[in-house]
């Protein structure tokens, strides 16, 4: 089997075990996973499978989003319910206060990456020193929120739950600590379902038991296969000529006049006359060839 397959990750379960399980039901040697999900988060896993997964670090990097649940009067090391709890104080806030405050958090903003996230600070991921105890100095990040609202609330409770649509490379952690600061009592986030990555919803995703029930009712899983190339679909498309198709997947660049098409620079699917995925071809500054960046092949 060759394409991306939608899964819906549970909760409590890493993203490594749910691709595992993914290979296992579905006899699969090649399988990888995009967008890394915390064992703590649900939702939207993209898997590659077979001949596709020499594209998953070429997945466009595309805007995310996320329904969070957040719980005011508590603060943790790891900015979630899975740390050690740091303080905890009265929340004298109301849904109201919440409301307020979203719109300050919307638009352009400089975020600080938690402790403990997989970022490598000489090499090493932040995550395992934290976990010695250990706080180096971050820089803030330049991340964009294009939308942030409140869904329903328990006052009583002081739980509160946000839809956060966002650039990748946002943390929701972050994201809600700060919402949390700024209300002056903190906050931890309590659960987290992404509902879109990639450019694909979460409707569109099937959970590991929906599959191999179906694999195990004899049921054709083809119709639940993404192309490659509908993944790679934000990436303009092209097509050459025969000779030309046969240049590129035998790994020769193409010159781009003879193209005879508007080239800029940047990345391309290629395509035969009769629509065959080849792969992605990139035009590099200053050069007037069409190099082959992948090749696709099943």
């Amino acid at each position: 089997m060759t394409g991306m397959l939608l899964i819906d990750k549970h909760e409590n379960i890493s993203s490594f075990w749910a691709v595992a399980q993914v290979r296992r039901i579905l006899g699969q040697k090649k399988a990888g996973h995009t967008g890394t999900l915390d064992p703590m988060a649900s939702g939207v896993l993209p898997v590659m499978l077979g001949g596709a997964t020499k594209f998953c670090e070429l997945l466009p990097t595309k805007d995310k989003a996320y329904r969070a649940t957040m719980l005011l009067g508590v603060e943790t090391d790891t900015l979630d319910i899975t740390g050690s709890v740091l303080s905890q104080k009265y929340v004298g806030v109301s849904a109201k206060d919440v409301e307020n405050v979203l719109p300050l958090f919307t638009g352009d903003i400089k975020q600080l990456p938690p402790m403990y996230s997989a970022i490598q600070k000489d090499g090493v991921r932040l995550y395992k020193l934290a976990r010695q105890g250990v706080e180096i100095e971050r820089e803030k990040r330049d991340v964009s929120i294009y939308s942030l609202s409140l869904v329903s609330f328990s006052e009583e409770k002081g739980e509160y739950v946000i839809d956060v649509s966002c650039s990748a490379g946002t943390y929701v952690r972050s994201l809600i600590s700060d919402i949390g600061k700024k209300l002056g009592c903190g906050a931890v986030m309590t659960r987290l379902r992404r509902t879109k990555a990639n450019g694909f919803s979460v409707d569109e995703c099937i959970t590991v038991s929906e599959l191999e029930k179906l694999k195990d009712e004899g049921k054709s899983l083809d119709p639940l296969l993404i192309p490659v190339d509908r993944a790679l679909s934000s990436y303009r498309g092209i097509t050459v000529t025969d000779k030309q198709a046969v240049r590129f997947v035998n790994g020769g660049s193409l010159d781009i006049e003879r193209l005879k098409q508007d080239i800029p620079e940047g990345v391309y699917r290629v395509y035969s006359r009769d629509k065959r995925f080849l792969g992605l071809g990139e035009r590099k500054t200053g050069d007037e060839i069409l190099s082959v960046k992948r090749l696709f092949i099943e």
